[in-house]
């Protein structure tokens, strides 16, 4: 008997999630369209560019030190003020609240390579890259978001989550208006705020997709996680997912001093100045 061929129909036998694929489809023709076609005829200036670069680090830090690490794994203690910074900053990425992408990814773990896993790899590349955003979840389960619904600023940060979103989008455009005007201000709209989420959406997707189908498996081979050293360099060091998920609560994903792993380099940061502590490692 075919499992995994089981297992797909049964994926598109759920409920079809029309406002995810519509925002998603919207993000996909702004960047694949919306970028190349305003570069052909005004090109993007400095402050554009800048603005990429600053908001894909922010959105992508916010994920991975601020989502990942802290809300999901608890691999370290920071003020609720800090908490707070990096949960906007997350917010920005267009990847749901932290309440929500918490809930989802502590359950990847639990259930990893089974049905009741989110992003299950088992059934494919596209499927775990992004096609699981197009169905709706029917495997829900409360307890996985019952930790995080206790936590102050995570419900907050839940609260006004579409408002970061917009901000992330409209603060760029604002920015290029009064720099230079209406083309400035979409020019900065289309790469820092479309473009941008677009690629944070997919180097984190990649995670999901790229480091559970190829790449070493070091650390154990008990589920699909695998280490992709190329795919840290552009997820801020997510992409040693093998060692990750044999140690889910290290607040380091590349163990390592020489693995590329900025979200440790900021984590341990933060510690020297007294804005984090409690920092989780295992004796590697």
């Amino acid at each position: 008997m075919n499992t995994t061929a089981n297992t797909q129909d049964e994926v598109l036998e759920r409920p079809f999630d029309l406002q995810t694929t519509s925002l998603f489809s919207l993000v996909n023709i702004g960047a694949i369209v919306g970028l190349p076609t305003f570069a052909y005829f005004y090109d993007y200036s400095w402050l554009a560019w800048t603005m990429f670069i600053v908001l894909y680090i922010m959105s992508g830090l916010g994920i991975t030190v601020g989502y990942h690490r802290l809300i999901a794994h608890r691999s370290f203690v920071c003020p609720d003020w800090v908490k707070g910074a990096l949960l906007i900053a997350g917010g920005l990425a267009l990847e749901n609240s932290a309440l929500k992408w918490g809930a989802d990814h502590i359950r990847h773990h639990a259930r990893c390579d089974q049905e009741e896993d989110p992003y299950n790899a088992q059934l494919g590349f596209w499927y775990s890259h992004c096609g699981w955003l197009f169905w709706k979840d029917p495997y829900k389960d409360p307890k996985y978001a019952s930790r995080l619904l206790q936590d102050r600023v995570v419900m907050w940060q839940h609260k006004y989550y579409i408002p970061l979103v917009l901000l992330g989008l409209i603060f760029p455009f604002i920015i290029g208006v009064l720099y230079d005007g209406w083309i400035s201000g979409l020019g900065c709209f289309l790469l820092a705020g479309v473009g941008r989420v677009f690629f944070v959406l997919n180097s984190t997707f990649c995670i999901n997709s790229i480091c559970h189908l190829w790449g070493a498996q070091p650390h154990g081979t008990s589920d699909s996680s695998r280490d992709s050293w190329w795919v840290s360099l552009i997820t801020f060091g997510e992409g040693y997912h093998n060692y990750h998920h044999m140690y889910q609560s290290d607040y380091r994903n590349g163990p390592l001093w020489y693995n590329f792993d900025p979200s440790k380099w900021l984590i341990y940061t933060l510690s020297l100045l007294g804005m984090a502590s409690s920092l989780r490692r295992t004796s590697n």
